[in-house]
């Protein structure tokens, strides 16, 4: 894994050459972070259980084009917060794989992968209830698992 370290400490120079302040290096990743997830994040979940347990099909339709639309963006945001947030520990000399913080991170990055291919397959032809139970489940135990992630993300700030 220090192969892997090596190959990102140019990247966290160069963004410690522009002379970020510390408190923006410690907190900035989780700040962000905790925007995408808790406000964007809970929309999209809101939006897409909406669109399945309504009885208004324009209120469903409205809440699934509202998923659809942002799902993909949370998802590249959560991709993104993922790559500065290994990059931070590596600009503050910590280590990166040892946290349950990144545990759960990549663990979330996997199941929302999962997630988005099940829908750009387009919910897999003859058993689409199905897929689309196994979508829905899959991404709230993911925002489920980002709560968790939060959790172990705060201890992890609050011991560097």
């Amino acid at each position: 894994m220090t192969n892997f370290r090596r190959y990102l400490e140019p990247i966290a120079d160069w963004f410690n050459s522009l002379g970020t302040p510390e408190p923006i290096v410690h907190w900035g990743h989780p700040v962000m972070m905790g925007i995408v997830v808790f406000v964007m994040g809970s929309y999209v979940v809101y939006a897409g259980w909406r669109s399945r347990i309504t009885k208004d099909g324009e209120v469903a339709m409205k809440s699934r084009a509202d998923h659809r639309k942002l799902a993909p963006l949370m998802y590249l945001f959560i991709t993104l917060g993922y790559t500065g947030g290994i990059l931070s520990l590596v600009m503050q000399n910590q280590p990166i794989f040892e946290s349950p913080h990144f545990l759960t991170g990549s663990l979330v990055i996997v199941l929302l992968g999962i997630n988005a291919l099940i829908a750009f397959i387009g919910f897999g032809g003859d058993n689409k209830a199905i897929m689309r139970t196994i979508h829905a489940y899959l991404g709230s135990t993911a925002m489920i698992l980002l709560v968790i992630h939060a959790i172990f993300g705060i201890n992890l700030g609050l011991s560097i």
